[in-house]
């Protein structure tokens, strides 16, 4: 496994209205400007687990993200987390 520097600036990848801990996923930038460039990804509830890809393949993966490709993985997820939760009664 990669070294993880200890000075990464983390961004948390989640919404701005989001409160508590999370989980949530967290995306570092190493240093470096070229497609070989770190890119370190881990979860606020195991910061220690830390994955590392480059930042080709990060970029990459955004786009997907961005047109669409990985819809998939998510439809039907809103109507199940609704079905979860108790209803709001109003008195």
């Amino acid at each position: 496994m990669a070294e993880v520097p200890p000075n990464l600036t983390w961004e948390r990848a989640a919404p701005p209205e989001a409160t508590g801990p999370g989980p949530w996923i967290e995306i570092a930038f190493g240093e470096g400007d070229d497609g070989d460039a770190p890119v370190y990804i881990r979860e606020t509830s195991a910061p220690d687990n830390v994955v590392t890809t480059n930042r080709r393949k990060w970029d990459a993966f955004v786009l997907g993200v961005q047109a669409g490709e990985f819809d998939h993985f998510v439809e039907g997820i809103e109507e199940a987390e609704d079905a979860a939760s108790p209803p709001l009664h109003s008195s």
